[in-house]
């Protein structure tokens, strides 16, 4: 049976977050009422993606690369639906999403993207620049890289993710699908992972942007220092400044351990 919809997941070591984003792609395909595929693009994870990914009816395509617009890419070759989404694997997609992607196309736009909300407790600065970037996101007419959505033949015609970018290819796709044609933000949101911003201190993003601001394009176009996208992940509560807190705890703990055994002794 020809597939209609191709949803596209690039994981590294997603075993904690990616059977609720199949699952919630399972549920959308189906409200579909037609073919579709889901295909997992695993880049070399060590721990057990690719399990749950097979466990949940996927498509397993391997790659090796640590390169996210490489991994997708990927993932697009494979793929066999003349419409494309990309949907990251810490993201959950509604069946109302799908569908208004779904008709999106077939009123004649060539690719969009959504809103997006993020789940759990953010940090309080996350929380007040959120909504102003949801905005920007409109008004510019991009599609965060948790869920894209595009035609095949658009994807193509474009030359997929610019493989030159180690960050921000969703931004470079969605503008060259803009000038392929009508691109649009749908209004409704996705629910995608917050933990980036629960394991990452303000000053370092602030750090990225700095760079950014005074290096151009040149700091997305290489892995060194995208440590937030290609480092080792931290675990949630691990951020730097609750290391340091619970280092200090630790001294603490110690001291007074310290205290007592020399007491004891007196």
């Amino acid at each position: 049976m020809p597939v209609g919809v191709s949803f596209i997941v690039p994981a590294f070591n997603e075993a904690a977050l990616l059977g609720a984003t199949l699952e919630a792609l399972h549920t959308a395909g189906s409200a579909l009422g037609e073919a579709y595929e889901i295909l997992v693009v695993d880049d070399a994870s060590t721990d057990l993606t690719v399990e749950i990914a097979r466990q949940h009816r996927t498509r397993v395509v391997s790659v090796s690369c640590r390169h996210i617009a490489g991994t997708r890419n990927a993932g697009a070759r494979e793929a066999t639906g003349q419409l494309f989404i990309f949907v990251d694997a810490d993201t959950i997609v509604s069946p109302e999403l799908t569908r208004a992607a779904v008709d999106a196309v077939r009123a004649g736009a060539v690719g969009g993207g959504c809103s997006l909300k993020f789940d759990g407790v953010i940090p309080l600065f996350a929380r007040v620049v959120t909504p102003f970037a949801v905005w920007l996101l409109r008004i510019f007419k991009v599609a965060p890289g948790c869920f894209l959505f595009c035609t095949r033949t658009a994807f193509f015609a474009v030359g997929g993710f610019d493989e030159a970018f180690f960050g921000a290819e969703d931004v470079v796709l969605s503008n060259a699908l803009k000038q392929f044609g009508r691109f649009e933000i749908l209004r409704h949101a996705v629910t995608t992972s917050g933990r980036k911003l629960r394991t990452h201190s303000v000053m370092e993003m602030l750090y990225l942007l700095l760079r950014l601001s005074v290096r151009g394009t040149q700091v997305i176009k290489q892995r060194h220092g995208m440590e937030l996208w290609y480092g080792e992940r931290r675990e949630e509560g691990a951020g730097p400044g609750k290391k340091r807190a619970r280092s200090r705890a630790r001294a603490s703990d110690e001291r007074t351990r310290a205290h007592g055994r020399t007491r004891g002794s007196g």
